[in-house]
């Protein structure tokens, strides 16, 4: 694994075009696939014209997540070189000039911006919002603790209404709920991985994992696991669609107690998105609840 990540950086030390796209991380715009919600539950008014607005919000999130990982890299650049995996960063590992990464991170947020404001005024407010909220982590919500992943779930909440605005489609509560509540079930199981590996090194490369222990992220995940069960059971038989959605209930449940059979079992759950992937019983049923979605909403709606 070392080997072909110091094969990896030499090719991008030869390329700076291929470091500057590792460097936007686009394995983790799967994150930004929360804006096709709305689509999934309003497939029977779904138009080509929607469908080309959500993947066009759905490409300027991108590129404005990936701003803001070339600001968060820029910042974290001495900790992740202290990191066992994100030393091998582009610009942690000197593959990437930082200046040229900031720059093309000012153009990408500029360019984002400026079509999100003339696709649709609220869309341009609501990715601006999305923006200085993740400036505000860089900055200093990330080292403050429990507001840390209450930031990286108000972040997916905003991709979620995003996607509505977009469409025109309004969500429920119960589902803008059940969205945050996901989201700090992931956000929590990063910061128990990240926690575990700071026990093995001896050292943490986040400075708020100071001041959390496992007894405490334990209890959170404890807490939000069940609330995000319950959340999502109340929604289908409240969200005014079909309550044939309850059938979908089961595959919520086995995605998340796989998940954290991953995480408390396996020590993995530093990259959610990486296991999304690389986990074939967690993609499999995601595809699957996808599809059930669509058929329920199809043939009982």
């Amino acid at each position: 694994m070392v080997n072909l990540q110091i094969s990896k950086l030499e090719r991008e030390r030869a390329n700076p075009a291929a470091a500057l796209l590792e460097q936007l991380r686009p394995k983790q715009w799967t994150k930004n696939v929360l804006l096709f919600a709305a689509l999934l539950f309003s497939l029977k008014n779904a138009t080509w014209e929607l469908i080309g607005l959500t993947f066009a919000g759905f490409c300027l999130f991108c590129f404005v997540s990936s701003s803001v990982y070339i600001l968060n890299d820029y910042m974290d650049i001495e900790a992740d070189r202290n990191h066992p995996a994100k030393r091998y960063r582009p610009m942690a590992s000197g593959a990437l000039n930082p200046s040229l990464a900031l720059a093309f991170g000012a153009f990408l947020l500029l360019f984002s911006l400026g079509a999100g404001y003339y696709i649709d005024y609220l869309f341009g407010i609501l990715l601006s919002v999305y923006f200085l909220l993740n400036l505000a982590y860089s900055l200093k919500l990330k080292h403050v603790v429990i507001l840390d992943v209450m930031t990286i779930a108000a972040g997916f909440v905003l991709r979620a209404i995003g996607g509505g605005i977009l469409i025109d489609v309004p969500f429920t509560p119960w589902f803008l709920i059940c969205t945050m509540l996901l989201s700090l079930f992931l956000a929590i199981g990063k910061r128990w991985h990240e926690y575990k590996l700071a026990e093995l090194n001896g050292s943490a490369h986040r400075k708020v994992l100071a001041y959390y222990n496992a007894a405490l992220l334990g209890q959170m995940s404890s807490i939000v696991t069940t609330a995000t069960i319950i959340s999502y059971a109340l929604f289908t038989f409240t969200s005014g669609r079909t309550i044939h959605l309850m059938w979908t209930i089961p595959f919520v449940l086995y995605g998340i107690f796989r998940y954290q059979y991953l995480i408390y079992v396996e020590n993995k759950g530093g990259s959610p998105d990486k296991l999304l992937f690389e986990d074939k019983p967690i993609l499999l049923t995601v595809v699957l609840y996808a599809l059930s979605v669509v058929a329920i909403l199809t043939y009982f709606e």
